[in-house]
């Protein structure tokens, strides 16, 4: 029986011990800083990220890229040339044109190896979200399933995900657009801390606000209380931007407040982050989606 790989990018922001074990190929997304380009590589998780963050913090501003149809094109002919098959798991189609990108290579390649097959599915997810559907698809995936039965299975489920994310610096979310330079400037004086969320077509928006961190971090355990299913029997991801303290604040509030069955802890690396700033926590599960959330 042929067997195939399971391939994502960088912006999932699974930590590379998980990856590692799961056999998963993570393609890494570029951004530039100071004028140089670098590759966001998931195995630099750590002192690397660290530094990126600390050259947020003072001042510097990092921008990205996708991912572009050559390199996806020389990456699945690797595993094609091989006899293999391939299911790639893109970032959101909302946010970047990777999944575009994998679609004129997954067109391109089929005329090449008509008798492979070749997956290019959108998670409609972003970072953790994306990360937390490659998991579990990784670990079906080790269970057995075929690529028809994965790729059957993302469909399926990808719009169960329950993505919620607050942010510490509100100017980043202003030079992306996402808020106004006013309301970014009066949010920072008054200490307002926004909560956003992934709707249905895996775009960003804000869900509400509150005023601190802290209570930004128990709306974010308040939401899982809400929409979770089966939180006892889920492996959760928390996600934060060099805010280890806080990430570990939230997971001892879900231990303790939702109980769930493993929490994975990660860094949001530098492509997400570039967009999100220092000090960002995300909080990603499986459950029901908000019916305000189109």
């Amino acid at each position: 029986m042929c067997t195939y790989k399971v391939i994502t990018d960088s912006t999932c922001d699974l930590p590379p011990h998980i990856t590692k074990n799961l056999d998963i190929h993570v393609i890494p997304m570029e951004f530039v800083m100071d004028g140089i380009s670098q590759f966001h590589d998931i195995a630099d998780s750590g002192d690397k990220t660290k530094a990126f963050y600390n050259h947020l913090r003072s001042g510097k501003v990092s921008t990205t890229s996708m991912i572009n149809t050559a390199r996806y094109t020389d990456i699945f002919t690797t595993y094609l040339s091989q006899g293999m098959d391939v299911l790639y798991i893109s970032f959101s189609s909302a946010l970047s044109g990777c999944y575009n990108a994998s679609r004129m290579a997954q067109e391109e390649l089929l005329e090449v190896y008509p008798d492979r097959k070749i997956f290019t599915l959108d998670s409609k997810a972003a970072s953790i979200g994306q990360g937390l559907l490659v998991h579990h698809a990784s670990m079906l995936k080790n269970k057995g399933y075929s690529i028809d039965q994965l790729a059957s299975w993302v469909e399926e489920n990808k719009n169960s995900l329950c993505h919620w994310f607050t942010v510490e610096d509100l100017q980043h979310l202003k030079r992306g657009g996402r808020i106004s330079p006013l309301s970014a400037n009066i949010g920072t004086a008054l200490q307002i801390k926004p909560i956003l969320s992934v709707d249905l077509e895996g775009r960003l928006i804000t869900q509400g606000k509150v005023m601190g961190r802290k209570k930004s971090l128990s709306e974010l355990v308040g939401q899982m209380k809400i929409g979770a299913v089966t939180p006892e029997e889920q492996t959760v991801i928390i996600g934060h931007g060099d805010a280890l303290d806080d990430a570990l604040l939230l997971e001892k509030k879900i231990r303790q407040e939702v109980g769930v069955k493993d929490v994975i802890l990660t860094y949001i690396g530098p492509v997400i982050g570039s967009h999100t700033g220092p000090g960002m926590i995300g909080l990603t599960f499986i459950g029901r989606r908000d019916p305000n959330i189109s």
